[in-house]
């Protein structure tokens, strides 16, 4: 059997061996405990604390406005409620979100809303793109908080996050930005963008699963979600994990100084990708085709096709892409992303396809002719 194909980068990504070799002395000879005062606590602290400054210094914040958590969706989810449940004792109730976000940001407005949160699910375009007057309209003066996920994770549309946090600030809202697809494909600046939060995913970068961290700007009010310890000021109790901390500190710094060359070159094999699925299956509909897109995600929808049996195929054909957000595996259904741009529910199977670190030029060959072969023949039988 050939090569296996891994076009699922936008799940996940293989730990980069620079991050491997920096975390493996803290699962061995500096195992200490960052809050203990001995020489292996005071160890581990100092690394701890390095790898907060080179986090910030990816992003352009300070130190003390990174918290490290478990992930995205922690981090998502800590931003969300734990602003909410500050920001409502001020009186503004409205909290403001997208119909296109992770689950993890829709989820947590779900609960700012049982809460006692007016929620506010703004419609997207065809293109997956939120328009700014849509924006302007819905976040105002009674708005405690608003969240819009910069780049989205299954058809890659970016979102005017420079304008919306603009907007928000003028507003006195609190801005938060779920940046886990972004990190790397686009400049995340807090000295260029007035987010007030923001959230990272380590393993969407190289780094291992189970470590992110949200950005917290200066002054901006938040309500820890755990409690118990004194750790990262209050924000995260609990004892941190210097390991993961460490390699996190690392795929940042490769993945912020690679940027420029790994934009160009994902953008050009998704452009390759795209143009002999097209060429093959004349048909296909590029999701979110007329936006502005981040380089590595491609997300084509085979009309008349049936996408479990799709997905299925290319899995034992060696190629690995999803059908939608990795988060949701086991659902059934279609994606509420795609449901959102085509509110009438277009037929036909929709396949989002990830290039990275692993995508070579013969990698892409191969899939373009797997792929357009057996969607044409998923159609065949579909219609039999």
């Amino acid at each position: 059997m050939p090569e296996p194909i891994y076009l699922d980068h936008a799940a996940t990504t293989p730990v980069r061996p620079e991050v491997l070799e920096r975390m493996a002395p803290f699962f061995d000879a500096r195992f200490g405990n960052p809050s203990s005062t001995h020489r292996w606590g005071r160890e581990a602290r100092t690394a701890l604390d390095e790898a907060r400054e080179r986090v910030a210094a990816c992003i352009g914040a300070q130190p003390d406005e990174v918290c490290f958590t478990s992930g995205g969706t922690e981090a998502d989810n800590l931003a969300i409620l734990g602003g909410w449940r500050i920001l409502k004792e001020g009186g503004r109730r409205a909290v403001v979100t997208s119909s296109i976000e992770h689950k993890a940001v829709l989820e947590a407005v779900h609960k700012c809303a049982r809460e006692g949160a007016e929620e506010r699910v703004l419609g997207v375009d065809s293109t997956g793109t939120l328009p700014m007057a849509t924006i302007e309209a819905a976040i105002g003066d009674d708005c405690a908080l608003a969240s819009f996920m910069w780049v989205n994770n299954e058809i890659g549309s970016v979102q005017p996050i420079a304008h919306a946090a603009a907007h928000a600030k003028a507003h006195g809202v609190v801005f938060h930005t779920d940046a886990v697809q972004a990190f790397g494909k686009v400049d995340v600046d807090v000295r260029k963008v007035p987010f007030d939060l923001a959230s990272i995913s380590g393993h969407k970068i190289g780094a291992p699963k189970g470590i992110g961290a949200m950005f917290l700007r200066r002054g901006t009010p938040l309500e820890p979600l755990f409690f118990g310890g004194s750790q990262d000021r209050g924000r995260r109790p609990g004892t941190e994990n210097v390991a993961f901390a460490v390699g996190l500190a690392v795929a940042c710094e490769l993945a912020a100084s690679e940027r420029e060359a790994i934009v160009a070159k994902y953008r050009a094999l998704r452009d390759q990708l795209q143009a002999g699925i097209c060429a093959g299956v004349t048909d296909a509909v590029i999701n979110a085709g007329g936006a502005e897109r981040a380089p590595h995600i491609l997300n084509v929808t085979v009309p008349g096709a049936d996408g479990e049996s799709l997905l299925m195929a290319l899995d034992l054909h060696g190629i690995a892409c999803s059908g939608g957000s990795a988060c949701q595996s086991g659902s059934t259904g279609r994606s509420h992303v795609l449901a959102a741009i085509d509110p009438s529910g277009q037929v036909g199977a929709s396949i989002r396809m990830s290039v990275g670190p692993l995508t070579t030029d013969a990698g892409i060959a191969r899939a373009i002719d797997v792929f357009t072969k057996l969607a044409n023949r998923s159609r065949g039988m579909v219609a039999a």
